[in-house]
């Protein structure tokens, strides 16, 4: 079901939507080369070459390389990111906010507005900390006042910038399209790390060997990643049919689809930012007992995998108790008049659930550590860390997660295309007939 340019011709909206999102794209991508004036960048980014591990690792990866040129687009989508998880977490613990989520597309253009405001109100934030912690290194030129603000609104303007970007491929291209943007802005790291990968081999410090283990292992974990990502547990429901009969309920069962990964990549997000906290305080203290505790602590050494393990798991389970209601699922079914077989309406229904989401969110969890710490050490047994920032962890659930979402996009729009036309050309056949039978009665 992927296009081709017959397809393609023949469907003018996805033709349209594709445009869109490769124009909007393109504009981002040239954005991450217009700098901030003031700059020492080849200081920068020979700091930035010793932080990999810490917060301006994981900033630097998102943005796609915005934050070693220190570009308009340095914040990158990051704020509005953060500020959406942080509303969606206090939505169910704050009543205004819950009050909101329950009042339907007016409530949730109410969400969107505050998620933009605060979105704004952090950009400032981040980009004035950001400022005073380059001048502090030495890196800009002339300090001061002009300096940073000058800082201050082209970055805050680069995220608002963004965050609109990101609403219009949304709406006129193709996927979600701050999903999009982060897609592009690791996909973007790819061709460095796999030419970091063959300049090892080159200089002969890797063998051919593991250079062909690598490539099967990268092939191994997508495989991997796709499938648990496409596997849904079917949770069976009825609804009651006015006959009554065992057939005629038999025909009215549908399904409830409960992902394998109902949490997404929010868990390793989570923990990979928080470990990257006492990364990025020990990497400023710069004395000689804080570098030694921070290389203990290192990405891809068997403490830092423990915890991020840990974290991982941790963080699954509080997402799913956070954002999955088991109450308010069965009450929704009672009131739709469905039920689970097996299960009386009601409070065994949310046991059912409830049960259901904390077996599936164990497997998850295990799903996710093993995906985020098992390349990591691999690559890092091969000498070859800078592919754990590309194809290990949360880079490369997200590139896949984004790429199916777009796939099945791109399938509904083919199926919804190919359907029209087929109502079309009915329609064409039937008046076809139609003017036959009239020439003949005439006749």
């Amino acid at each position: 079901m992927i296009p081709n340019l017959e397809i393609i011709k023949k469907l003018p909206e996805l033709k349209s939507r594709l445009l869109y999102t490769l124009v909007f794209l393109a504009i981002y991508r040239l954005g991450i080369f217009v700098s901030v004036p003031g700059l020492n960048l080849k200081l920068l980014r020979e700091q930035l070459e010793g932080m990999a591990d810490s917060i301006f690792g994981i900033v630097n990866l998102f943005s796609g390389g915005a934050l070693e040129n220190f570009s308009m687009f340095t914040l990158g989508i990051a704020p509005y990111i953060s500020v959406s998880i942080i509303v969606q977490l206090l939505t169910p613990v704050v009543p205004y906010l819950d009050s909101l989520r329950k009042e339907g597309e007016a409530g949730r253009k109410q969400l969107t507005s505050i998620t933009r405001r605060g979105t704004i109100l952090l950009a400032l934030i981040q980009s004035y900390f950001i400022t005073l912690g380059l001048e502090r290194s030495g890196i800009v030129l002339n300090p001061g006042w002009e300096f940073r603000i000058v800082s201050i609104v082209t970055l805050t303007g680069g995220t608002a910038f963004l965050m609109w970007l990101g609403e219009q491929i949304t709406e006129k291209g193709l996927g979600n399209g701050i999903s999009v943007l982060i897609f592009a802005g690791i996909v973007a790291r790819v061709p460095t790390s796999l030419a970091s990968v063959f300049e090892l081999y080159r200089q002969h410090e890797i063998t051919a060997l593991s250079v062909l283990v690598i490539s099967v292992f990268i092939v191994v974990c997508i495989w991997i990643i796709v499938f648990f990502e496409t596997t849904v547990r079917k949770v069976p429901v009825f609804y009651p049919s006015k006959k009554g009969s065992l057939e005629a309920m038999s025909q009215q069962q549908h399904f409830i689809p409960i992902k394998f990964n109902p949490t997404g990549v929010l868990p390793p997000i989570f923990a990979y930012a928080l470990l990257a906290v006492p990364s990025t305080i020990l990497g400023f203290a710069g004395s000689e007992q804080f570098d030694a505790i921070r290389a203990f602590l290192a990405r891809g050494l068997p403490v830092y995998e423990l915890f991020l393990a840990g974290l991982i798991i941790m963080f699954t389970y509080f997402y799913v108790t956070l954002v999955f209601n088991p109450e308010e699922m069965a009450e929704n079914l009672r009131k739709s008049g469905a039920f689970v077989p097996g299960y009386r309406p009601g409070s065994e229904t949310a046991k059912f659930f409830e049960d259901t989401l904390y077996k599936i969110s164990l497997w998850a969890s295990l799903y996710l550590a093993g995906v985020c710490v098992i390349p990591e050490s691999v690559f890092a047994n091969l000498n070859v860390t800078s592919l754990a920032f590309v194809f290990g962890g949360t880079a490369i659930l997200i590139a896949i997660s984004v790429s199916l979402d777009i796939i099945n996009q791109l399938q509904a729009m083919i199926v919804s295309g190919s359907y029209e036309e087929f109502v079309k050309s009915a329609e064409e056949r039937i008046k076809s007939l139609k003017k036959q039978i009239y020439r003949r009665n005439i006749r």
